[in-house]
């Protein structure tokens, strides 16, 4: 199975980012999160993100990492996002609490 990401990473500055933010992104926490973009989406995490290495299109090699949203209420919901693509985390319940 391939594991093609757009971006990866292999300086220590921005894989300590994507390790910071997926101690943000608990199993089961509700969050909205803002995107570089521009855009936003909320839902419940299903399983706490893992930091993984992957390859890009000119096949280097990096780390990079996808959170899985569902929405409860629902069915058949899911959006799956690239860590990279998080500009900002909103929690929506007591897990954390507020913003990151």
């Amino acid at each position: 199975m391939a594991r093609l990401a757009t971006h990866v990473y292999t300086d220590q500055a921005s894989i300590a980012r994507l390790e910071a933010m997926v101690r943000e992104l608990p199993t089961n926490g509700h969050v909205r999160l803002w995107l570089k973009e521009g855009g936003n989406c909320d839902g419940f995490i299903c399983e706490r993100p893992n930091v993984q290495l992957f390859r890009d299109s000119d096949d280097r090699e990096g780390f990079n990492a996808i959170v899985r949203l569902d929405h409860r209420g629902i069915g058949g919901w899911s959006r799956f996002v690239w860590l990279d693509d998080i500009a900002r985390i909103e929690h929506l319940d007591s897990t954390l609490g507020g913003e990151s």
